[in-house]
């Protein structure tokens, strides 16, 4: 029967999954629901006169309609004691299209910037930031919600997300730039934003670019809110030390330099090396951020949540030293290059303290020459000093000390053990 105005007026909807936000998400998309878990206990209508609120809210941003969603999950938990379902991959993605666009078509014009400038822009933003993992972004919002959980408000997930967007984009910024200065080939199993056509060195500037969209963000969505100080020392502090840590890098291990000197590559060096370039941005960037949203940003609770993020971020990085050799390309999404680019890996220096004189004499005329005979000497030279076993030891003493520090610091009370126990969970025995 039509309704007024000549529209189908649908029936109601009703929802009865676990995750029932992935079921609304499916309806303002027009897509068909396939197999999903059955609650009993969760019920949620969706009568025919929202539905098509739904759709055209989606339609004029989608971001905002996933997040309202969300919050009436949220609600809706909250009313029959259900567990809150965490933020979703789907979820977060739905929302980047807003921000990017946000950014440019809302932005640009009002400094004046053309057409072109502006198209341009948003291609290096649609290249380069929404094709990763993006773990740390939505560990913003799930640290949010191990802290809050059903008490979580929609416009407390809703700056998680943004938040989250801007470690990403962050991230992006970092990327870009590593990627010009290592001459890297590929990134997420595409080639690298500089190599695309007509980009080669724009790629710097469009670096910047994404790094000052941060600030932009910030100022538009956080100037109010009372910890705006606060995050602005926080991004601008990561910001720093990152940068500190591609510095240790590139000055161990010159890009470009003919000149290799492994007695620089120590297990301090890089320990060093990976605590300031990837532990702080990677790890305690987003749960800092998701506890500041949360409420829960206080001195003691940030300097708690730091040694325990910072150990996970080191035993990231050794992961990711370890796949630039062992893993496939093809699920890693890139071409492993540490060692034709004389990088100061966990790899090369366990090896410096297992080899014989023999070995030591061919890591030295191998390691940091882009030959391919001399790569595989390498590769093959860690596969006989047994790297892949001292690797899965380490993993396995690196996890057993991290679930250690986790638990005490849930007996202290300072930070939920949740916080912790889902990054772990991510990242432990990982493959990409």
């Amino acid at each position: 029967m039509a309704a007024a105005g000549g529209e189908s007026k649908p029936k109601a909807v009703i929802v009865r999954c676990k995750h029932a936000v992935h079921a609304l998400i499916a309806i303002t998309r027009g897509t068909v629901l396939r197999k999903r878990a059955v609650c009993s206990a969760s019920h949620l209508v969706v009568r025919a006169c929202t539905l098509p609120l739904l759709l055209r809210r989606k339609n004029n941003n989608s971001s905002n309609t996933l997040l309202f969603i969300h919050g009436q999950i949220i609600s809706q938990a909250s009313a029959t004691g259900d567990e809150v379902p965490a933020f979703t991959k789907d979820e977060f993605l739905a929302m980047f299209k807003g921000i990017s666009d946000d950014l440019t078509t809302g932005t640009m014009p009002g400094y004046e910037m053309p057409k072109d400038a502006v198209e341009w822009v948003q291609r290096a933003l649609d290249y380069t930031i929404p094709g990763g993992k993006l773990n740390r972004g939505m560990t913003v919002v799930h640290t949010l919600q191990a802290i809050k959980g059903k008490s979580a408000t929609a416009e407390e997930v809703r700056q998680a997300g943004l938040l989250g967007w801007m470690v990403e984009w962050l991230q992006a910024f970092f990327l870009v730039a590593d990627d010009v200065m290592d001459s890297s080939v590929t990134r997420r199993g595409k080639p690298c934003w500089y190599r695309q056509e007509e980009v080669g060195m724009i790629a710097i500037n469009d670096a910047f670019i994404i790094q000052s969209h941060i600030y932009i963000l910030l100022k538009k969505h956080f100037r109010s809110h009372p910890s705006y100080a606060l995050l602005l020392e926080l991004f601008t502090e990561t910001t720093w030390q990152t940068e500190l840590g591609q510095l240790i890098d590139l000055v161990t291990c010159p890009p470009h330099s003919d000149k290799v000197d492994l007695s620089r590559f120590t297990a301090e060096r890089h320990h060093l090396i990976v605590k300031y370039k990837t532990a702080f941005y990677s790890f305690y960037l987003p749960v800092a951020l998701g506890l500041i949203v949360a409420g829960k940003g206080t001195d003691e609770a940030l300097e708690a949540i730091r040694p325990i993020l910072l150990d996970m971020g080191e035993y990231f990085q050794v992961q990711d030293d370890y796949l630039d050799c062992f893993g496939a390309p093809e699920v890693i999404g890139k071409v492993g290059t540490d060692i034709q680019d004389n990088k100061c890996s966990w790899l090369v220096v366990q090896a410096k303290e297992l080899v014989s004189e023999e070995q030591r004499a061919v890591l030295e005329s191998s390691y940091g020459r882009n030959d391919e005979a001399c790569i595989e000497a390498v590769r093959k030279l860690y596969t006989d000093l047994g790297l892949v076993g001292v690797y899965d030891k380490y993993e396995a003493d690196c996890h057993a000390r991290i679930t250690g520090a986790i638990k005490k610091a849930g007996e202290e009370g300072t930070v939920p053990p949740q916080v912790f126990e889902l990054l772990l969970a991510k990242i432990f025995k990982r493959s990409k």
